[in-house]
């Protein structure tokens, strides 16, 4: 059965975030937060990659949140080049963990400037997952990520070269699920999207 679809708003760091919930009928197995691409260039939560991340989230049993970072919808305060956006992301998660059980294991994912989100969120918060679509390397200080962290990027992405993402890659020993023929935005390729995170998942469990 479908998810169930809830609103939420929290205090953050620079005034009210907005968000929704893919909830799942069964208890949740662990907490998704999902970071979508660059605002300034008209990045929200209703981005397809970041709708599709957050629902493929769901159908393996996490309670998976999208939101709008400051400065995007309804979320208060501007811009802030990732600095700002990665304390939304954390505020995001500390509610998350109030609201649905800070003992569920913590999924953080972003697409984009969103995958270079999560990464930087990632160090504050530790989680067990973390799930990179064509994260944003070269445009932004990436840091490096967690040996078993799942990054999917396209062949002939047109937004991050993939020759940059492996040479951020490299020097971690970083695999890199590469999509033949398939750009940044993986236009006509969010199904097989789809089927790698839950194939991902079906092997290391949550």
């Amino acid at each position: 059965m479908p998810a169930k679809l809830q609103q939420f708003s929290l205090a953050g760091p620079a005034g009210n975030l907005e968000g929704i919930a893919h909830v799942p009928k069964a208890p949740p197995r662990a907490l998704a937060l999902v970071a979508h691409p660059l605002p300034i260039l008209g990045g929200t939560m209703e981005n397809k990659v970041a709708v599709t991340l957050a629902r493929t989230f769901a159908e393996i049993g996490c309670v998976a949140l999208r939101f709008n970072f400051r400065g995007v919808g309804a979320s208060e305060g501007k811009y802030n080049d990732g600095d700002g956006e990665a304390a939304d992301l954390i505020a995001v998660a500390r509610y998350a963990q109030e609201q649905f059980g800070d003992e569920l294991p913590l999924l953080l994912s972003g697409f984009s400037f969103g995958g270079y989100v999560a990464a930087r969120a990632a160090q504050h918060l530790a989680p067990q997952h973390l799930v990179l679509a064509a994260p944003a390397v070269g445009r932004f200080a990436m840091p490096d990520v967690s040996p078993d962290a799942l990054v999917i990027h396209g062949e002939q992405d047109e937004v991050v070269p993939l020759a940059d993402a492996f040479d951020w890659a490299r020097p971690q020993h970083l695999p890199i699920v590469v999509l033949p023929a398939c750009g940044h935005f993986f236009h006509g390729r969010l199904t097989q999207l789809r089927d790698i995170v839950k194939r991902h998942f079906s092997g290391v469990g949550l």
